[in-house]
């Protein structure tokens, strides 16, 4: 098979690939982004993986499923492409960061410097329908995206998961807690946010870990401005 994660993902994630329910899923893929529309576009479903390598991760930031509407999913759990409206979400997420760390929210929610730096921003599902929110759940994604939480937290350097909400949190029984360090608390989204989200402090957490484990913080302090870098794109 040739690779299309074009790192170190893909020695850990190659044997997912000739599973039966990989096979099945990608014979759904094929006829969904024949027949819907789908997000986000089949050259980003991999993007997390392809900007965030599997030895320079640091922080896995756990989201569920795509965005659902136009222009929004790029491949990265939380983000949105530049000059798309920040979603609620992502501005709480911003809120706390403020209250954590002081830095004030930017006007835009592309988070590629926080990938670069060596946070992984998954989701659960990869892919879903225009409008649809959760319709690619349990079509086998979830498997995948478990071997890969399960691989890092094998890993001989720790790796700090930060799990917000309940769907994240179901996930701490594929991650050894006793090597890896992991930060919890309620899911971003408005309708949560103010049972524990704010006030949690996770980034100053995370660097805080990341420091005592011997590596270097996270500069959470994104650009004022973004732009999409094409060449970083890869098609799936």
């Amino acid at each position: 098979m040739k690779p299309f994660i074009h790192n170190d993902w893909w020695a850990e994630l190659e044997p997912e690939f000739e599973k039966s329910y990989y096979q099945d899923l990608h014979a759904f893929l094929i006829h969904e982004y024949e027949t819907q529309l789908i997000h986000p576009d089949m050259y980003h479903i991999y993007e997390a993986f392809e900007w965030t390598p599997f030895s320079q991760v640091k922080v896995v930031i756990l989201g569920q499923d795509p965005y659902h509407e136009p222009n929004q999913a790029h491949g990265l759990s939380f983000s949105v492409l530049p000059g798309v409206r920040i979603p609620p979400s992502l501005q709480n997420i911003y809120k706390e960061l403020q209250s954590d760390l002081g830095i004030q929210p930017v006007n835009h929610g592309y988070l590629e410097k926080w990938a670069k730096q060596g946070v992984l921003l998954l989701n659960s599902v990869l892919t879903v329908r225009n409008g649809q929110a959760f319709s690619h759940k349990g079509k086998g994604w979830e498997q995948l995206t478990d071997a890969a939480i399960h691989k890092l937290s094998e890993r001989s350097t720790p790796v700090v998961f930060i799990l917000w909400g309940r769907a994240a949190q179901n996930k701490i029984n594929l991650i050894d807690t006793d090597a890896n360090i992991v930060i919890q608390s309620a899911h971003p989204s408005p309708l949560s946010a103010h049972r524990g989200f704010f006030g949690s402090k996770p980034f100053s957490k995370t660097n805080t870990a990341l420091e005592a484990l011997g590596e270097t913080p996270i500069d959470w302090q994104l650009p004022e401005h973004a732009e999409v870098d094409d060449d970083n794109h890869q098609r799936a």
